[in-house]
Order: C-alpha cells, then structure tokens, then sequence
C-alpha cells in the first residue's frame, strides 16, 4: 500500500507541515522519493544522520544487536549501553553518564539534577535556572521555558517558576542575573535553532568563572553541536571550556533515537536509586548503534574531514553570494553552518528551501532569515559540490 502527503492531513496531529515528497530510501547523501527522484541531503535529519543514511557501520551494528537483544527494563543493564558509557567517558570530562531517547530527555535530566544537587548542597533557595534568549533545549514544558522562545512555550499555562533569561554572548547581561541563588547556566557553545551562532572564547570562559563564583552547576547543551559536527568530538574541546554537565543526542545514535547525560561522579551521586528515569533509556539497540557512530566518528581522520568538507562548503557559498548576493553572513563551526539571508531577502528562507528542493538538494533553516547545513561527518565531496550546484540553481531562480 502507497501512502501520499495528502495522507498525513487524514491520519497526524496537524503540529508539521512536511513537504510535498515523500522520502522512501536514503543511502549516503542521497535521498530518494515515491517517484525515484534524488536529492542530496544537507539537512542530516536536523544535524541526527552523522554518517549519512544506512551507513554499513550502524546497519550492521543495529542487525547484530536485533538478533540478540533489543530492550530490558532498567532493574538490569547490559552490554552495549555499559560499551557506550565506557567510550563517552573515555573520549570527554565525564564520569558518569545517564542514558534517555532525546535531546529533550537529555536536557530534562541535566535541568533536574542541577536543580537537586544545587538545593541538596545549598537549600531550597538554589533552584534559579538561567538560559539565553533565543536558545533551544528541546519540547517538554520545562526544558522549551527553558529555552527562551516565546513562540515555542507560550499558550500551555503557567510557566515553571525560576527561570530567567540573558543575552547570548553578552556576559554582562548574564552578570546582571546571577546570583548565590543560582542552581546552573544552560548554554548552547553554537545555537543552532537560534540561527548557527557559535558563541565567542571570551563569553564561554566567562561564563564558566561567573558559575565558579556563585556556585552554579554549568550546564552545555550539545545535542546539535556535539558528536563530531564541529570538527570536535564536543564543541567544548574547541574553546578549552569544560562544563559540569553536558547534553548529547541527534547525532550519537546517527538516526537511531538515543541522548544521554554526561557528568562528574561529584555530581551524579544527587541522582540516587529513584530520583530519575526513563523507560527506554540505555536499551540495547539504541546503545549498540550509538557505539558504532563513536567508533567512526572519534577515528581522527573522520574530524579532520569534517573541517575541510566544512570549508568547501563555506567558500562555496560565500562564492555564491558573490555572484548573486544574498548572504549577509555564512557562519558557524564545523559542518553547522548558517547562511543568513540579507535584508532584501529577510524572511524568504522557506522560500529557498522550496526551490532547493525543486532542485534536488534538501536544506533546512534556523529561523526565518537563516539557511541551516548540517550534512553527514563523511559526506562526500562529489555529492557537497553536487548538491551545492544544484543550491545555487536554486538562489539564481530566488534573485531572478
């Protein structure tokens, strides 16, 4: 039985709008629909397939764990999720780590131990939560008041009590916040829903020392900067700034829904047997096919090909906005790349991803303004300027 996008009105939840194709089989960079058409992928599923589509890697890793065990409830735990842990604290300043299903879980977890051990230590007064405006740490009502977006949180009631929000890269509006009542700092070192915003040296260090100061737990979301995107295994190794905690998902299961929590032991001993959760956290298969993204992704060669891929595909673009201008700014670190949208064509991003797609390459925004590139680690050259040929075709029929 074939299904077509008029189905989704029938059956789902009206919360997306997907566009008019429907994918069927990806391998690679290559995506194909319905019909048989191609496109070449620069999405990655939001930053998720970190190696593209059915790498024979994960593939294999998820075959040979389906033949043997897929799910156990948490009174026990199991091979590949302790393989797992054991490779993240090995490659990272963790000591411990906690498994969930996403991003979301992953931030919820890292909010909620933050605010525990900082009220365990310091009493009840410590529970402050502050974030950036504009950030983005996932859709439970906690974390999405968390994150800062007015769009994102407004209209589901009375917010959580205790959050409030600074600038991004702007310390001295974090200094304006902070106080001895401050239970942690959540921050993103690249903002990716934001609009692919890295942050700056001197803010993330400064953020640290002001969290030193007033005994608060920092927190770095990266479940869209971390595994590997950046050309580091985590984004924070790129700057030298080590966090208390630090969020991971998208990207470590390479499809496969999988985040984690990583953490000192000084502060993982807060979350006590029942203090925290999840029914499908750190079950086999997802932990199996995470195992085998790290293998990939940690192979130094892997990271070095990122920041060069990253390259091509930012000197291209800021040669395309030369020849049809644009581009206000091509930013971002690694391969999170955002190509902001200048004020003649403020607001159209959607509209280029349209004609993208008409095109055959599969692109994504941050916001309005901002285009959003965030293909596999391994993408293949051929396939950046191939489907870099095809984006420009499309942003010569945007300026036409």
């Amino acid at each position: 039985m074939s299904f077509t996008r008029a189905d989704f009105d029938q059956y789902m939840v009206p919360n997306y709008s997907p566009a008019a194709f429907v994918p069927v089989r990806g391998e690679g960079s290559r995506v194909w629909d319905q019909e048989g058409r191609e496109y070449i992928d620069f999405g990655g599923g939001i930053a998720v397939n970190s190696l593209g589509h059915c790498h024979p890697a994960l593939v294999k890793a998820l075959t040979e764990q389906g033949n043997k065990l897929w799910h156990l409830s948490n009174v026990f735990t199991n091979e590949p999720a302790l393989a797992l842990a054991k490779k993240l604290i090995e490659h990272t300043f963790a000591e411990r780590v906690f498994f969930c299903n996403s991003g979301a879980e992953a931030n919820e977890a890292a909010l909620k131990l933050a605010r525990r051990a900082s009220i365990e230590q310091f009493g009840e007064n410590k529970h402050k939560v502050l974030a950036a405006l504009n950030s983005f740490h996932g859709r439970t009502f906690f974390t999405v008041c968390v994150g800062g977006q007015a769009k994102y949180s407004d209209g589901f009631g009375p917010r959580p009590a205790g959050i409030e929000h600074f600038e991004y890269n702007n310390l001295e509006s974090l200094k304006a916040l902070i106080d001895d009542d401050t239970a942690c700092v959540i921050v993103e070192p690249i903002q990716g829903e934001g609009g692919v915003t890295p942050a700056t040296q001197a803010f993330l260090q400064g953020v640290r020392e002001l969290c030193d100061q007033h005994n608060a737990i920092l927190i770095f979301d990266e479940v869209q900067s971390g595994n590997g995107r950046s050309g580091s295994l985590y984004a924070y190794q790129d700057f030298g700034v080590t966090p208390d905690i630090l969020s991971t998902a998208k990207g470590l299961g390479g499809g496969f829904p999988v985040g984690a929590m990583l953490t000192t032991e000084k502060l993982a001993k807060h979350l006590a047997v029942g203090t925290h959760g999840t029914t499908y956290g750190g079950n086999p298969l997802a932990c199996a096919v995470a195992g085998a993204v790290l293998d990939v992704i940690t192979d130094p060669a892997v990271l070095a090909g990122v920041k060069a891929k990253a390259e091509r595909i930012r000197s291209r673009l800021l040669a395309i906005s030369a020849k049809y201008p644009v581009f206000q700014e091509v930013r971002g670190m690694g391969l999170l790349i955002g190509a902001e949208l200048n004020d003649r064509y403020k607001g159209r991003a959607r509209d280029v991803l349209a004609l993208a797609t008409q095109e055959g390459a599969m692109i994504l925004m941050a916001g309005p303004d901002v285009l959003r590139f965030a293909p596999s680690l391994v993408m293949p050259d051929a396939d950046i300027d191939e489907g870099l040929n095809r984006f420009e075709k499309a942003i010569a029929k945007l300026v036409a």
